[in-house]
């Protein structure tokens, strides 16, 4: 089974947009579609206390209200001492509406003399149909954080999230974070499950 036509990718962040259209490159429908061609679309609020909850949720919500299948993501970073947080609040750490300078700033000043952090990005994708059947699948990316920004690539942490083998997410080429990332792993494995 391939990924349903019509598709909407869920997300108004142009960030997760474009890595998830790069990730399905060749897989994905050519009639693929995100938020952003849908200005009426209200999405719902992420009420969930978990990625896989709230992934479900706005994906559910988008293929009911749009009439067409959907796949959503939820994704976050857990750093070890933090007991897992930011986690599902990532997007929303310094408040909401924050902007990924301020989510780095709290960051940095949550670990202040602990860096470096064994940390991990963790994503949950959701398919979904109009009828209500969804399926998901998880994916993550081992890593440290750090206090010293690398890098002009990627959004969100990734300039202050460095991998095993040294390299910050935001030095990467974005081919190269569209193979290893947390969501390329997930969206892989939720291919793999169709």
């Amino acid at each position: 089974m391939k990924l349903p036509s019509p598709l909407v990718i869920a997300t108004g962040n142009p960030g997760k947009l474009r890595e998830i259209r790069a990730i399905l490159a060749g897989q994905a429908p050519p009639d693929i579609t995100g938020l952003p061609d849908y200005p009426e679309y209200q999405p719902p609020e992420e009420t969930a206390p978990d990625y896989q909850g709230n992934a479900v949720l706005k994906v559910l919500h988008a293929a009911h209200t749009l009439g067409m299948a959907a796949l959503a993501d939820d994704s976050g970073l857990e750093v070890d001492t933090l007991g897992g947080a930011p986690g599902p609040r990532s997007a929303r750490y310094a408040g909401e509406g924050a902007l990924d300078h301020a989510n780095n700033l709290k960051l940095l000043a949550e670990l202040e003399g602990r860096m470096p952090a064994a940390a991990r990005y963790r994503c949950v994708v959701a398919l979904a149909w109009p009828d209500g059947k969804f399926v998901t699948a998880e994916g993550t990316c081992e890593g440290v954080i750090v206090s010293e920004a690398r890098g002009a690539g990627g959004f969100g942490y990734d300039p202050y999230f460095r991998l095993p083998d040294g390299r910050g997410m935001a030095e990467i080429p974005a081919e190269e974070k569209n193979r290893i990332s947390h969501r390329a792993a997930a969206l892989f494995s939720l291919l793999e499950s169709l």
